[in-house]
């Protein structure tokens, strides 16, 4: 393995060079905005929001290491982009079935390791049964299915609960669910944008999922806060 291998997978990459991604590194600003939002909202809390603050650690570090990867553009900083959001994902799952589906912490390890295994068996699967390259065609956005099938399935169940708490939480849910279903078209888009758009559409992804991801966190929060 390369550590060092270069990776170009987005549109605005022309070269090697450190700023060929401008407004792909640039946009990232928009996750360290993100997380001081939420973690001031977490603060803010009566207590503090101990699992709010974990996780808007982990959206500056999302930020981070997606300003690695769009600026070196090699295979050790696309890990550093891609593991701190699986890390959020499985986070926030395991907080979400714990906190707004009230399941005991057996049942939540094995959900969330469930998960775990369907994300990293997804594309093969799919590739499988179609006889195409997905992530190719998708510009790797398949892999974020399970994540928005979860958030959609989440939300669901969540509004079925009578309490008018769970109401409000579920639809906020729903309307994330939404937001992100527009950030992966915007994701997906990217290359096909290029004629069009020389920066491609990635930048919108990173700015519409620095809202996502304030929003998850600020809706766990208020989940808490309305429990009393």
């Amino acid at each position: 393995m390369d550590w060092f291998e270069p990776v170009r997978a987005y549109c605005e990459r022309g070269g090697p060079q450190f700023w060929a991604e401008p407004a792909n590194a640039l946009s990232n600003a928009a996750f360290l905005v993100a997380a001081a939002a939420a973690a001031r909202r977490a603060s803010a809390a009566e207590p503090p929001d101990r699992a709010g603050l974990a996780l808007s650690a982990l959206v500056a570090v999302v930020g981070i290491g997606s300003f690695l990867f769009h600026t070196l553009a090699v295979y050790w900083s696309m890990l550093a982009d891609v593991i701190p959001i699986a890390l959020f994902i499985y986070a926030y799952l395991a907080l979400a079935l714990r906190r707004f589906l009230k399941l005991a912490p057996i049942r939540v390890a094995a959900a969330t390791g469930g998960f775990a295994l369907l994300g990293f068996a997804l594309t093969p699967v799919l590739d499988g049964l179609t006889g195409l390259d997905v992530a190719r065609l998708t510009n790797g956005s398949v892999d974020y299915l399970p994540a928005l099938l979860a958030l959609f399935g989440i939300a669901g169940a969540v509004t079925r609960r009578p309490e008018e708490r769970f109401l409000g939480t579920g639809r906020r849910l729903a309307g994330i669910g939404l937001l992100f279903l527009i950030s992966l078209a915007a994701r997906t888009a990217d290359q096909a944008a290029c004629t069009l758009l020389p920066t491609g559409t990635h930048p919108l992804w990173h700015v519409l999922n620095a809202v996502i991801l304030y929003a998850l966190v600020a809706t766990a929060v208020r989940h808490r806060e309305s429990a009393g």
